[in-house]
């Protein structure tokens, strides 16, 4: 039941991003960027994640170059997540706390560089 509703969401939203631009359509804003014109780390997410889906990597490079980078990790995330039997040193090796603490900081660094630059 529960892998039948993750399917159909996921078909929704792939649906959505398929067929609806992030950056003509009332898509939320991010609060950050509003209040404070500075760019966050998620900031063009919806925009790239809308290129990728129409296979325009340079595009989505453009609007959020960390997001891009981040897919191969997450998946790798994702798939620890989903077999930690299996997968178990590759699961505690993603979430050790060394792992942890190098993303928060490559994090803090991509917002700070991406307003700098």
């Amino acid at each position: 039941m529960a892998i039948a509703a993750l399917i159909i969401i996921g078909a929704a939203l792939l649906l959505l991003y398929a067929l609806v631009d992030p950056a003509t359509h009332l898509f939320p804003r991010c609060v950050i960027k509003s209040i404070t014109g500075i760019d966050c780390p998620g900031c063009g997410s919806q925009r790239a994640a809308h290129a990728l889906l129409h296979g325009d990597i340079a595009a989505a490079w453009s609007y959020n170059a960390f997001m891009v980078t981040a897919i191969p990790f997450v998946a790798l995330m994702l798939l620890a997540q989903a077999m930690p039997r299996h997968l178990q040193r590759l699961h505690r090796a993603l979430n050790s706390p060394a792992v942890i603490w190098t993303w928060f900081i490559v994090i803090i660094a991509w917002w700070i560089g991406r307003n700098i630059l």
